[in-house]
């Protein structure tokens, strides 16, 4: 053990002169000997000793039973945990640390002392952090009857941490950036970031502590089921549609490539070489919406019941998926063998839909066909049981009603598909409907098939659920940008989409709307979700162009409409709430398409210049990286930004995070520059992330330059990374899993890398079952 050396941030380490521990997964067997497995528990009792002058501050589980002075300025802490738990959830901190107090009573009456600790001289920037902790606390014990267990609740921010943070019992340890903020520093993300994360960490003392996993392959029991949870409270602190957007880009942009490579496993492995590597988007994200179907299957009701009759039955335990679902099965009368296939059978199922209208019967017949392809290990796969959340949308806009439905399950407005195919009958209906289907997409699928432009436009016009009018509209642009893309990249002119451009303008200055929604309206996709759209042959040069034409077009036919970034800026004190954050979100989305029109970094940097906080102030220097990377402007702007923020190394992971991502050509010697600024540190993932990170998901014209040198540095750099942190180089290594779908020429040069990461015999094992499973 040395923990000053110990850069993996596995088992005991220092970060900032303070001692920390992370645990999970296997992080105990690197402090002593222990039969470390999730369904070993014990009930524990710590004593810590240390030099009162250098760690003042003494931490571990539940509750401080005594404290005292030793010979020698020692003095020690007696910490005692009276829940059984295992030993991944062991948790000790020792340092010199500010405390930010405050307490919360409980809904039986208790009073609970709560404690955010951080590096002196930052305990100014907790109280957002103590705010979302409390909220967390009062919601799960009015929405699931959780009750916190001990009489004090712990958090500690740290500045080197692996993961976002850790559901230690009573004293989770949390990256900081996942702590800290202020208006100046944080922008509107991160607070609902902190928010998130706070909510999610506290969650597990039920689902994941109270309750733990029997073994790591029911990751998802614990993990999944949690981010539902702070999903749904998220949701309710913020506005539900755009937070359900939110979640959708996130799955769609992480877990759906994640299904469809090389990487691809089921929501509940069968196997693994290294467990580090399944803290995925499928256990994780894929594993939250499986339990959200649950809900959906059986509606919130029995579905409440269900997960109070497991925290019940369990408590104590180290369960498995099983009986998780027995539980849900036992309340509902509900048979749910089919619906298990969701955590055994990898990939993204794909589901078409073709509809008839019978006007004389006055029927209307919906038949959906779903398949699911091969992933590694699973060549046959069974029909799944997919919840399909509809409406039957009429001329007017609103959902008609029917009589009766043949063919199927239908109730509460969702089509149960459980077969190859289905045909579902609805008798009654008067005039031919549109339908809306996956509204708030209640199943982790791909719509496909030749959807009806018409249609889709109708709906993102007129249907009730708001984020199946996204939805319908982000399918809509995601088509004319890959038809763009291909029509560039063979030289051909792509048909017009004025319709379109006009939906898109008339949606961003729809006032009845949610302000966050309509900023996401007129927000353009990534590169890369054009990219994961085309599928194939992908050339990022032409994505980029296209992406830049589609962009002018819509702001020139925005700008027309005389609407004003300054106009829809929230006025008074910054609020870091959901409806300010939404203004300033249409606010900046409009600033953009203002810049991109005219091509004016000058009203950016005026942007930038008049800015009161992160959020304003972010968003115009990203508009500037993004589309006027060379100019004078941008340079100045940068330049103040790293000024401005020196030695505070969160924001400047943000100034890392721009540089990574900013296009052209020399992207890849900016990277190499800030590689050599003072505020870049190997040794920290937060600092690894933001730039090599980025560099590499992110930055897709630089990352891709056509003769390779990117890849060959990425190589280089990640098995540098390894030797420091080798959980850190396995989760970058990730960002290369979609080398298949490119063109020709990027695919053997990326291929080839990699084959390079593979073949060094001195990697680690995090990285080397990443790299080998990602050429295999």
């Amino acid at each position: 053990i040395n923990p000053s050396t110990n850069t993996a941030l596995s088992g005991l380490y220092q970060s900032s002169g303070n001692w920390c521990t992370q645990c999970e997964a296997e992080g105990f067997r690197r402090i002593t000997y222990y039969p470390d497995r999730p369904d070993v528990m014990s009930v524990f009792m710590v004593q810590v000793e240390a030099e009162k002058s250098a760690a003042p501050i003494l931490l571990s589980n539940g509750n401080c039973v005594e404290t005292g002075e030793l010979e020698n300025g020692l003095h020690y802490a007696v910490w005692y945990d009276p829940w059984p738990k295992p030993a991944y959830l062991f948790a000790l901190v020792a340092g010199d640390l500010a405390l930010s107090a405050g307490e919360f009573i409980t809904m039986s009456g208790k009073q609970v002392t709560l404690g955010i600790y951080t590096e002196h001289g930052k305990q100014n920037l907790t109280s957002y952090a103590m705010d979302a902790l409390k909220r967390s606390m009062r919601w799960d014990e009015e929405k699931y009857g959780c009750e916190y267990d001990l009489d004090v609740f712990n958090i500690v921010a740290v500045s080197d941490f692996n993961m976002c943070a850790m559901e230690n019992k009573g004293l989770n340890v949390f990256n900081d950036r996942y702590v800290l903020a202020d208006p100046d520093t944080a922008t509107d993300a991160d607070y609902a970031n902190i928010e998130a994360i706070i909510a999610h960490e506290y969650f597990h003392n039920w689902t994941g502590n109270r309750i733990t996993c029997r073994d790591w392959f029911q990751l998802c029991l614990k993990e999944g089921l949690t981010v539902f949870r702070d999903h749904e409270f998220s949701g309710d602190m913020r506005s539900k549609p755009v937070k359900r957007i939110a979640e959708i880009r996130l799955l769609q942009a992480q877990q759906f490539p994640e299904d469809g490579g090389p990487l691809a496993h089921p929501v509940r492995p069968s196997e693994y070489v290294e467990i580090n590597n399944f803290y995925t988007a499928t256990v994780y994200e894929k594993g939250s919406e499986v339990v959200r179907m649950l809900q959906t299957i059986l509606g919130e009701s029995a579905f409440r019941l269900g997960l109070e009759t497991y925290l019940s039955r369990h408590d104590g335990d180290a369960a498995t998926v099983e009986q998780f679902i027995k539980c849900f099965e036992d309340i509902s009368g509900e048979d749910l063998s089919q619906f298990f296939l969701w955590y055994t059978q990898a990939g993204t199922p794909s589901v078409a839909f073709e509809t008839s209208y019978d006007a004389l019967a006055q029927t209307f017949s919906v038949k959906a066909s779903q398949s699911l392809s091969a992933t590694p290990g699973q060549n046959t796969k069974l029909p799944m049981h997919i919840p399909v959340a509809f409406g039957l949308v009429g001329p007017n806009g609103d959902d008609l009603a029917y009589d009766a439905v043949t063919g199927g399950d239908v109730a509460n407005g969702v089509m149960q598909v459980k077969q190859a195919e289905q045909t579902f009958v609805f008798s009654k209906i008067g005039s031919a409907p549109v339908l809306s289907t996956l509204r708030g997409l209640s199943a982790p699928v791909k719509r496909t098939g030749n959807l009806n432009t018409a249609d889709q436009i109708f709906l993102a016009k007129h249907d009730a659920d708001l984020v199946s009018r996204w939805q319908s509209l982000n399918a809509l642009e995601l088509g004319a940008l890959t038809a763009l893309s291909r029509a560039l990249q063979n030289g051909d002119k792509a048909a017009s989409q004025n319709e379109l451009i006009a939906l898109k303008s008339d949606m961003a200055l729809d006032q009845q709307l949610d302000p966050h929604f309509r900023g996401l309206a007129l927000a353009v996709p990534t590169e890369s979700e054009i990219a994961r759209d085309l599928a194939e042959n992908v050339d990022v040069t032409s994505i980029h162009k296209a992406r830049a034409v589609w962009m002018k077009e819509v702001a020139q036919h925005l700008c027309q409409s005389g609407i004003s970034s300054q106009n829809l800026r929230p006025a008074g004190v910054f609020v870091p709430d959901a409806k300010q954050a939404g203004q300033r979100a249409v606010a900046n989305a409009v600033l953009e398409m203002e810049c991109v029109a005219g091509a004016q970094p000058d009203l950016a940097h005026g942007a930038f210049e008049a800015s009161t906080n992160m959020t304003d102030r972010l968003a115009a220097l990203t508009i500037m990286t993004t589309h006027f990377p060379d100019t004078i402007q941008t340079q100045s702007c940068l330049a103040a930004f790293r000024d401005r923020y020196d030695g505070n190394a969160l924001v400047l992971d943000k100034w890392l995070a721009l540089i990574g991502s900013m296009p052209g050509t020399n992207a890849l010697d900016r990277v190499k520059a800030a590689m050599a600024d003072p505020a870049y540190d190997a040794n920290n993932p937060n600092r690894v992330r933001s730039l090599i990170g980025t560099f590499a998901m992110a930055n897709p014209t630089g990352f891709h330059r056509a003769d390779g040198l990117a890849y060959d540095f990425f190589a280089q750099e990640i098995i540098a990374i390894d030797k420091l942190n080798p959980q850190v180089a396995a989760r970058i290594m990730t960002s290369v899993r979609s080398w298949r779908a490119l063109e020709t020429n990027s695919r053997e040069r990326l291929r080839s890398a990699i084959a390079v990461i593979a073949a060094n015999p001195h990697i680690s094992r995090d990285l080397a079952d990443i790299a080998k499973r990602t050429l295999g």
